[in-house]
């Protein structure tokens, strides 16, 4: 027995072993057929997304261009080049003339830092600084307003002040842009600023802020209601109805819907805005070529319906701003009046791409509800009035004072 039991202890000793010489070596298996595996998936990993890609509802493309020359390009200059390059400016520079030559204004490459200041932007976002609309008027940059609870309303600037010098540099001759990125700068550091106003010269050293600026703003004038929207961003549908729920309180009996310098934004945000007045309509189609891809229709819940409503529009008023516009146009909700608008009838995609860069890209071409695609030819309005420079020295709106006649007031 004790002879037996020896001989069955080895079997199992023996079994043991066996098991674990093939659990080793199917690990083994495993571990190569992984690396095979994430091999050839980082070899083919292209075709690989353009196969599965459609199926998880996302576009890839498994082509290749031959970068040979861009190759040599390179190496011939760094091998001839006096003075020292930057690898990542360069490798940035080649992705943007490769997503230039597309042939497409919208569809761009964006640097890590432009992304995040575009996605910044849309936000509202802006960056440290002083939170003040800056503009031209008789031919000075000038302070056209002040946002609410920001360092330039609170260090006590005001709207038509003139900005002569920025940090003791003069202002002439300067360009608005030029102004703003001197202006601007990270939060906590300070700017100063001389101004005049009414012959009066003052100098203000105020500290920048980061600055929120709301994408839209309302009022109510002689029982009119005026909902200014200067883009569409994330917040702008719920903004834009809790302006129109307080409308609706203080018992308005018309709007004006300022669109006026408005670039746009999210199409779902202009299909919040819409809503406002239209009831489950489609608002806007979207197409790559004929194939209709995406139809955008409103809610069920027009608080605004039935009130009549004038739309002001400028030649700044794009993309989003006119999907809105020509909605309202389409469906005879509202008058537009002002000057013919930008006409960006196409729409984009941001597509994160690696270390933070990001592309945006012409996916396809919206419509109107009637049909139309306003590239290049914008939407006319039905009362056309300009704005003129004049118009501004003077401190005169004739855009808005024709919507408020046009609705009795």
């Amino acid at each position: 027995m004790a002879h037996e039991d020896t001989k069955a202890a080895e079997h199992v000793i023996k079994h043991r072993r066996a098991k674990k010489h093939i659990s080793a070596n199917l690990w083994l298996i495993i571990i190569a057929v992984a690396i095979v595996l994430g091999y050839v998936a980082g070899l083919y990993h292209y075709q690989i997304e353009a196969a599965i890609g459609p199926v998880f509802g996302y576009n890839a493309h498994s082509g290749n261009i031959d970068l040979s020359s861009l190759q040599d390009t390179y190496n011939k200059l760094a091998a001839n080049f006096d003075g020292k390059l930057d690898t990542t400016k360069l490798i940035q520079g080649a992705n943007k003339g490769l997503v230039d030559a597309a042939g497409d204004t919208y569809t761009l490459y964006m640097t890590p830092q432009e992304a995040t200041d575009y996605n910044n932007s849309l936000s509202g976002n802006i960056g440290g600084g002083i939170g003040a609309e800056i503009g031209i008027k008789n031919d000075k940059i000038t302070i056209i307003r002040t946002l609410p609870n920001n360092p330039a309303e609170k260090a006590g600037l005001a709207a038509n002040d003139t900005i002569l010098n920025v940090n003791d540099q003069s202002t002439s001759g300067w360009t608005v842009d030029k102004t703003v990125g001197l202006i601007r700068g990270d939060a906590g550091t300070t700017v100063k600023l001389t101004i005049e106003r009414n012959s009066e010269v003052k100098t203000y050293t105020i500290t920048r802020d980061i600055i929120n600026n709301p994408s839209v703003e309302s009022s109510v004038v002689g029982g009119v209601g005026i909902l200014t929207i200067s883009r569409f961003d994330s917040e702008t549908g719920d903004l834009s109805r809790a302006a129109a729920q307080s409308f609706v309180k203080q018992g308005v009996k018309s709007i004006i819907l300022d669109l006026r310098g408005n670039g746009g934004g999210y199409v779902d945000a202009a299909r919040d805005v819409a809503g406002l007045w239209l009831s489950n309509k489609v608002v806007v189609t979207e197409r790559t070529g004929a194939i209709i891809k995406t139809t955008v229709q409103t809610g069920d819940n027009a608080i605004l319906a039935g009130k009549p409503t004038v739309v002001i529009v400028n030649a700044a008023t794009a993309s989003a701003s006119e999907i809105v516009s020509g909605a309202l146009q389409d469906y005879k909700i509202a008058k537009l009046v002002g000057e013919k608008t930008f006409g960006k009838g196409s729409v984009q995609e941001l597509i994160p791409l690696e270390v933070g860069s990001q592309l945006k890209v012409t996916v396809a071409r919206w419509y109107t509800p009637n049909g139309k695609n306003i590239t290049k030819d914008g939407i006319t309005p039905d009362v056309t009035v300009e704005l003129t420079q004049d118009n501004i020295n003077k401190g005169v709106d004739p855009q808005l004072d024709t919507a408020k006649k046009l609705l009795g007031l």
